[in-house]
């Protein structure tokens, strides 16, 4: 940053002219990035990693806290030895709508978005075996649900007034290391058109000393070559005007859960659970600046396209006890190992730069604009990649008062700063892995809820959830100098709060459960990393009706 401010505008304005003099357009071209090339981040580990509350409508009613109290399908996936307390077998579906909004507020600038979605959530059913009255074993249960595990549903409008701060400064940085006269700025500028061999080969060692985003700043003029105090060139961007983000996201984690469960003496039930995770997650952005530099002018447009596919298999352990005989007071425990994620990323970006030329003929004093000259750069990349999740620790507690009134609590806790990732080969990215050990932190979260039976057949519930930040404070997204990533921009949740209600009619044989879900959490936006560049601040809500329908037999 301090070289930008130190560059001279005359000497970065000639080298812009000299380029646009020689070529209009830049090529367009496809990147097949080889397995070493860097292109995950924490956040992307840390969206992975998580979960939130969703399944039965009975279990989000009563904010997902019956880990101890079992006898819900959806307690699979929190505390397996729950299933071990059904009498009876069970089979149940859950569908709902999802409404989603963000307000962003950028320097004063407050844009909102929001969207509507419907969903399918949960399916599964359990098969109870009736072992026996007197025997130590009393029942033995098998358990699959299906269950939307993560919803990625969401959208954000965002931008403002820069004042200087510059999308474009970043590009410059990331080539800095690499760049040091116009001569190697040519050899970037016009490969394709010269004939220039290594800059697109992947296996070249010469192309791992320039970041893509870099490139893309080059070939479209947004980056140039600037003279410094010290009389030392180095690669500098454009000021920033203004600014303006959009962006969609859309998908989930898919979770197949498959169970078995035990009952000892109606006091004692353990469990275990098979996790099958299906990841799918697209995201869309668009990113504009206005630029200027000196009496020079114009804006870009910058579009990311990014996906990622893949399947994991996790395990978790549960036991759930009663210690007084008398009591229906229970306890549970519960240990969830580490998802083990083979993924598949893919990446497209494309940038757009139109932009305006003034300059003084010191000879004649006379001045002259150029002609408006427009440029254009795309690629893509494909890789596949390894990540690990963290251990999840849950211990709960719950009890019944009668038939008339049910209470549960429970307390869980992931380290996410223990998500590890590596190449497809099983080589660790000892970089990204210390990078996301710096800016994660472990995350708590508490559930209560409570069920109570207003008739014979009605219920009413209530539930809330407090989850912590998984973010460390000052935490940003990191693109270093062989990086194949183009969005700049990241997101850092903060606390989240969850409060529900819900309703549940029970018959001989047939129920159904309806819930309502209000989720708040702020998060701190930036659209591309800067010391200077202020937060923008987001307000992030989702509203959810879900709907279940059963039967038990």
């Amino acid at each position: 940053m301090a070289a930008v401010a130190l560059a001279e505008d005359k000497c970065v304005n000639k080298m812009k002219l000299k380029m646009k003099k020689r070529y209009m357009y830049a090529v367009a071209c496809s990147v097949l990035c080889s397995a070493q090339a860097m292109a995950q981040t924490a956040y992307d580990a840390a969206r992975y990693a998580g979960d939130e509350l969703n399944g039965t409508a009975r279990f989000v009613g009563m904010g997902g806290a019956m880990s101890a109290l079992g006898a819900d399908i959806s307690v699979i996936g929190t505390n397996p030895a729950g299933i071990g307390l059904f009498r009876g077998h069970d089979v149940s579906t859950s569908f709902g709508m999802n409404i989603t909004k963000a307000e962003s507020d950028f320097n004063g600038s407050v844009m909102n978005d929001k969207r509507n979605k419907a969903s399918f959530d949960q399916i599964g059913f359990v098969y109870s075996t009736k072992i026996g009255n007197r025997t130590t074993l009393r029942y033995l249960n098998f358990g699959f649900n299906y269950h939307k595990s993560r919803n990625f549903n969401r959208v954000l409008a965002a931008g403002g007034m820069l004042g200087g701060l510059s999308q474009t400064q970043q590009m410059a940085n990331l080539v800095g290391g690499s760049i040091h006269s116009i001569s190697d700025m040519d050899d970037i500028y016009n490969y394709g058109l010269e004939g220039h061999s290594g800059l697109s080969n992947p296996y070249d060692p010469y192309y791992s000393n320039y970041p893509y985003l870099g490139v893309m700043g080059i070939r479209t003029e947004l980056v140039g070559v600037g003279t410094l105090s010290n009389g030392k060139q180095a690669p500098m961007g454009w000021n920033g005007n203004a600014n303006g983000f959009r962006s969609r996201e859309e998908g989930g984690i898919n979770e197949y859960d498959f169970n078995v469960a035990f009952n000892v003496e109606d006091r004692m039930y353990f469990g275990i659970t098979l996790g099958v995770n299906d990841v799918n997650y697209t995201r869309s952005t668009y990113y504009s600046e206005d630029v200027y530099d000196g009496n020079h002018s114009g804006y870009y447009e910058l579009r990311n396209a990014f996906r990622t596919e893949g399947t994991g298999l996790n395990l978790k352990l549960g036991a759930i006890f009663r210690p007084i005989e008398d009591s229906p007071f229970r306890f549970g425990l519960a240990i969830h190992t580490p998802t083990w994620y083979s993924l598949t990323d893919k990446h497209s970006s494309e940038i757009y730069s139109e932009l305006n030329y003034k300059f003084e003929d010191e000879a004649d004093n006379m001045q002259f604009k150029a002609d408006e000259r427009t440029t254009t750069y795309a690629g893509e990349s494909l890789q596949d990649y390894r990540l690990v999740t963290p251990w999840k620790f849950n211990v709960s507690a719950g009890t019944t008062l009668g038939s008339a009134l049910a209470l549960g609590a429970e307390y869980e806790y992931a380290g996410y700063n223990a998500c590890r990732m590596s190449y497809n080969d099983g080589t660790p990215m000892e970089n990204q892995n210390q990078y996301t050990k710096s800016i994660l932190k472990g995350q708590h979260t508490v559930r209560i809820g409570a069920e109570a039976r207003i008739a014979s057949a009605f219920s009413v519930r209530a539930g809330y959830n407090f989850s912590t930040s998984a973010f460390k404070d000052g935490a940003y997204k990191s693109l270093n100098a062989n990086d194949i990533r183009t969005d700049t921009e990241y997101m850092n949740d903060l606390s989240r709060n969850t409060v529900t209600v819900g309703l549940g009619y029970r018959g001989k044989w047939f129920y159904t459960d309806l819930a309502y879900k209000y989720d708040l959490y702020k998060s701190d936006f930036y659209a591309f990393s800067s010391e200077a560049l202020p937060v923008t601040k987001v307000t992030n809500e989702r509203h959810q009706l879900l709907l279940t329908l059963g039967v038990h037999f």
